[in-house]
């Protein structure tokens, strides 16, 4: 059996678990191979199936997630490292760098703070588009602080942390994709057997780290400054009524399902 009809057969597979199937089968073919999916899309179809195949396969089919059994998943501009342990990064929090483009151009901020930077998918999103920007990512994991320093180049800081809490700085751009899943919450497998709790469940209505955030987010913008925050589908009204009642003006965008994914905080001055 040649790569193409493999792929065929594994995406047939590959649809019982997967609303990726095609795809899930391309990037794991490719992983094997050890190319990129466009090279095996171009010129691999007629080439024997590499023995790793079969066992990354059996992998996925257990409902591992493809970015674990490769080790790399792809955001905005970049390409990161992630593993277990740390959240898989999301094309819907790309909204999140989309709005700070909307509102920065390509002058772009300075100083960048990310909380909850996981393996600092925001924060290295952000500092490839504006590249005389700096930034600190903060997270309250150290697996996942491990993976953000491997991805981190020099103009990025990682450092342990709750949320806000000692920071002294004030930041022209602050993005923060915190867990706001509700408690029992029913998740597709391969979220719920392998992503970290820590970073998806955020207390019995999903709205306990926006809590903690709120009386924070003031102090740690600078003037003209603003806030990219991730929600989950349904939670505006609720984050509204929190960031509000901080004295934040507040704007919302959505990302490519039509589902209100982020929120654009600011501080009207006169």
């Amino acid at each position: 059996m040649k790569v193409r009809e493999a792929l065929a057969g594994a995406a047939v597979r590959l649809a019982a678990i997967s609303d990726s199937a095609r795809l899930d089968a391309e990037l794991l073919m490719a992983h094997a191979l050890g190319v990129e999916r466009e090279s095996m899309l171009l010129s691999k179809g007629d080439e024997p199936i590499p023995e790793a195949f079969a066992a990354l396969l059996e992998r996925r089919l257990a409902s591992e997630p493809v970015a674990y059994i490769t080790g790399r998943r792809a955001f905005w501009t970049i390409e990161l490292e992630v593993g277990p342990g740390v959240l898989i990064p999301r094309p819907d929090s790309e909204t999140l760098i989309e709005g700070a483009v909307a509102h920065f151009g390509a002058i772009g901020p300075r100083r960048i703070l990310d909380l909850g930077t996981g393996p600092g998918t925001l924060l290295l999103a952000a500092l490839d588009q504006w590249p005389e920007a700096t930034g600190l990512g903060i997270d309250a994991s150290e697996a996942a602080l491990a993976f953000a320093r491997r991805n981190g180049h020099a103009r990025a800081e990682f450092r342990f942390g709750d949320w806000g809490a000692g920071i002294a700085e004030r930041f022209d751009l602050i993005l923060c994709n915190p867990p706001y899943v509700e408690a029992g919450a029913d998740l597709p497998a391969d979220v719920a057997r392998y992503e970290p709790e820590a970073a998806l469940y955020a207390g019995a209505d999903g709205l306990d780290c926006y809590r903690a955030l709120a009386p924070q987010l003031r102090g740690l913008m600078a003037p003209g400054g603003i806030v990219c925050l991730e929600i989950g589908a349904g939670q505006q009204n609720q984050v509204e009524k929190l960031m509000a009642a901080e004295g934040f003006t507040i704007e919302s965008r959505t990302d490519l399902s039509g589902i209100v994914r982020c929120l654009v905080l600011r501080i009207d001055t006169e």
